[in-house]
Parts: C-alpha cells; structure tokens; sequence
C-alpha cells in the first residue's frame, strides 16, 4: 500500500484528496509537519486561493526544503491546481512572487478573450505523449478545472497534457519523479480517480526500488464508479 502524504499547508481541499486517495487504496495522511512527511513513499501538494500566499505559507512549514529533498532521493511528488503553479519559478499574480523552481517556467493569468475567467468547469485535456500518470486513461478525456492563472512551462518536454479555454495551455506535466496538474482530478470522477491511482502505483514502485516494499489494496468499485466528487474551493 503507497503511503502518500497529503501536505498541509492551510490552503487546498486536503479531504477530498485524502478521501480520493484512500478510495485508489492508497493510505493518505495529512499533515504540515516535514518529519513525517518526510516517511511517505510519495507526497501531494495542493492547494486553492493565491500564489504570493501560498508560497510564503510553504517556505514558512519548511516544506520547500522537504519536497526539493524528496524529489532528489526519488520520492515522487504530485501538485495539484494551484500546486501545480507553485513548482514553477514565479507567478504574475497579485504583482508577482518567486515559486518553488522545481521547474522552469513562470504562472501567467490565463488568456481567454470572450470567455469566463476564472476558467470552472469540465474541460477535455488532451495527452500529449504516454506517461505512467495517465496509463488507461483515454487521449481526450474531460477533467475539473478551477483557475485564472496557468503554469506556461520553459521545456515543451516537460509537458504533458493540454486542454484549451481561449487559449490552449498546458495543463499536465511529468518530469519524473514530479509530475503535476492544473485540474482537480479529486473531483474528476473515474478519470481522476485513475490517475491518483496511478500516482500511488508509481509511488509503490518507487518504494520498492529503495527497499520499502508495499502494495496498493483494490478499490471499491462502488466509488470508483461514483459520480464526481464533491466540489468547492477558490480559484488558483
């Protein structure tokens, strides 16, 4: 069974992640505290609300240390929405703010002359190469998306997935061990729950490699088939 570490960092919808997780069979905990997500054999990063904030509350934790180290020994790493942005450099939010660095590329506010803004609702997302994070999930599949702003990545290699709202953008990236979404897959229904599935998958086999064994328990058809999961939380 892959324990996955919910980071808390008092902004993201850390039930509904915790209760997707566990319905993949995965054991989710969450916390704020880096000793004991440092154990884990994969950590998530989410979060709603704004960059600038966000950053700061992350750095304040010390969990910008932890998931650089992480990632380093291996340890896979997934953010989710406005975690997703936070792995870039910076973001143009709120008058700008430096983000974690885990990838090259900055947050810029999304463009979508004509359209709503902040972008809520299902948007179809289309893969852009194979990955372990989307094995079984189809090419053009609808996800859940919250947001204003979007991570335009530096390294076209780095992304994974794209999906269109004015503009096309990426909206999934994998440069293993850290991958990244700027939908909620938590509330994405059977396609989101497969990807969280294969997010713990890829944390089992990680752990393998280093010793830790472990393997995923089945999920319960009954929520895996439930319909989408509930919603809520601002936009990132």
């Amino acid at each position: 069974m892959a324990r996955i570490v919910v980071l808390d960092y008092g902004m993201g919808n850390l039930r509904s992640v915790e209760k997707a997780l566990e319905r993949v069979g995965a054991e989710a905990t969450v916390t704020g505290e880096a000793e004991r997500a440092a154990e884990a054999d994969g950590l998530i990063l989410p979060g709603v609300g704004a960059f600038p904030r966000a950053v700061e509350r992350v750095r304040e934790l010390g969990l910008d240390r932890l998931i650089a180290d992480r990632l380093e020994a291996g340890t896979p790493v997934l953010g989710i929405c406005l975690g997703y942005q936070l792995i870039f450099e910076s973001s143009a939010e709120l008058g700008g703010a430096q983000g974690l660095s885990l990838l090259e590329g900055e947050v810029i506010a999304l463009h979508a002359p004509g359209l709503k803004v902040p972008h809520i609702g299902w948007e179809p997302v289309r893969w852009e190469r194979d990955s372990e994070l989307t094995d079984g999930i189809e090419g053009t599949t609808p996800f859940y998306f919250v947001h204003s702003f979007t991570p335009r990545p530096a390294e076209p290699t780095d992304v994974l997935g794209t999906a269109e709202h004015g503009e096309r953008f990426a909206c999934a990236i994998a440069r293993p061990p850290l991958y990244g979404v700027q939908f909620h897959p938590e509330k994405s229904s059977a396609a989101g729950l497969r990807l969280l599935r294969n997010f713990a998958g890829i944390c089992v086999s990680k752990s393998r490699i280093k010793g830790g064994g472990g393997r995923l328990r089945a999920p319960d058809s009954a929520s895996a088939s439930q319909g989408t999961l509930d919603r809520g939380g601002a936009p990132a």
